[in-house]
């Protein structure tokens, strides 16, 4: 049996609504609070099981799309009883108020359910309507407040498990003699998102500048915890003289032994930034070209494309392309999170053109700004519609060494 809100009058206008699921195979006494309800003022939404099993499909149906408020169980059902039915409630509805319906000589039955986790207990043939009003708003708050401090604890160890993971996405730069300018940001997907599997890092090594950005396919914890540990593989292997080819092959040898029965992949791009030869040099596995910024503009470097890390592995597939580089200007490499956002409401992704074109809307102003403003201006555009973690990276560089 369903009772409608429509069923039950409301106190006042601005009277909260409150979904209740009454769990009583007794019909008389499911009247009874039927009425008591309509009695309270309350603005109520009813919902009438005589099972916990029945109540368990409703709550995994009818429920499910606008959960109950509050619960009230009687403690003798014909299949569950006593603090085990509180306790299978409690299962079914972690995050619910749970009042549960004692009868008048079981004097500590509503203490023990109290105990095994449900908000009150009113005992039966003493319940008048002002108490049952006040059981069930005092309840519900009781819950609310709970559920709130659940989440702020969650929000807060999510927040903590961010910093400890971005501490290993993006460490800082290891610029012992460089003159580039690095500047570096990362977003996860989504606002309450763990960071994702994107990474960046950039060490001064023998006179050259190496860089990196990679993306993890995949979300979460298992993505980021992969990213982090190809972080430092990189950042290793770079310091112990290993180059192009053969550290990506490395990599992913690393990327294969870690991944266990997961199926993940990982693509990124290596740069070797020599100021005194004026060149970059680019291996992309799997990723794509980064930004070229001049006097004259900005546009997309063309270079060779390699296969991404651990879709094929033993393949090395990853030729290299070296490319001149003037006097000033920068280099921006980034994860796809900054591209395939939607493109205002014209119905596309942004892309490559769009992002150009957005660059070039953009006023002059010193590289931090700059990638704030992009990144703000591409999420204007998509407005929430596509989540994906994005890392972007930029070289900014004045003149040459000479050596």
């Amino acid at each position: 049996m369903t009772v409608t809100a429509a069923a039950i009058p409301a106190a006042t206008a601005d009277e909260s609504l409150y979904r209740i699921l009454l769990i009583e195979d007794d019909a008389a006494d499911a009247l009874l609070v039927e009425e008591l309800l309509h009695d309270t003022g309350l603005h109520v939404e009813l919902t009438v099981r005589p099972t916990l099993a029945q109540a368990r499909t409703a709550l995994a149906t009818a429920l499910a799309t606008a959960p109950a408020d509050c619960i009230l169980l009687d403690l003798h059902l014909p299949d569950a009883a006593g603090t085990a039915a509180v306790s299978a409630v409690r299962t079914l509805a972690p995050h619910t108020a749970v009042i549960v319906l004692t009868g008048l000589s079981e004097a500590r039955a509503g203490a023990d359910a109290m105990a095994a986790g449900a908000q009150d207990y009113l005992v039966k043939g003493k319940v008048e309507a002002d108490l049952l009003r006040r059981s069930v708003r005092y309840a519900v708050y009781r819950s609310r407040t709970e559920r709130a401090g659940i989440e702020a604890q969650a929000t807060q160890l999510r927040a903590e498990e961010n910093a400890r993971l971005q501490r290993g996405l993006l460490p800082p730069p290891i610029l012992d003699t460089s003159t580039v300018t690095v500047t570096s940001r990362y977003l996860p997907g989504g606002a309450r998102a763990l960071l994702g599997g994107d990474f960046l890092d950039v060490v001064d090594d023998d006179g050259l500048l190496y860089a990196v950005v990679g993306d993890v396919s995949g979300h979460g914890p298992d993505a980021a915890a992969l990213g982090v540990l190809l972080r430092i593989a990189w950042r290793s292997l770079i310091l112990g003289g290993h180059r192009g080819e053969d550290l990506l092959h490395l990599m992913e040898r690393i990327l294969v032994a870690e991944r266990g029965n997961l199926s993940m992949f990982a693509t990124c791009t290596l740069l070797t930034l020599d100021q005194n030869a004026a060149t970059a040099t680019l291996h992309l596995a799997g990723h794509h070209e980064p930004l070229l910024t001049t006097t004259e503009g900005t546009r997309e470097v063309a270079a060779a494309h390699g296969i991404a890390l651990g879709i094929l592995p033993g393949l090395r597939n990853w030729p290299h392309t070296t490319i001149p580089l003037p006097p000033s200007g920068s280099l921006t490499i980034y994860t796809d999170g900054l591209t395939e956002g939607h493109n205002g409401t014209t119905g596309t992704r942004l892309g490559v053109e769009g992002l150009l074109r957005l660059i070039g809307n953009l006023p002059s102003c010193d590289p931090a700004t700059h990638l704030d403003l992009l990144i703000k201006e591409t999420h204007t555009l998509n407005a929430g519609r596509h989540t994906d973690d994005l890392a972007v990276l930029r070289l900014d560089w004045e003149g040459r060494q000479k050596r």
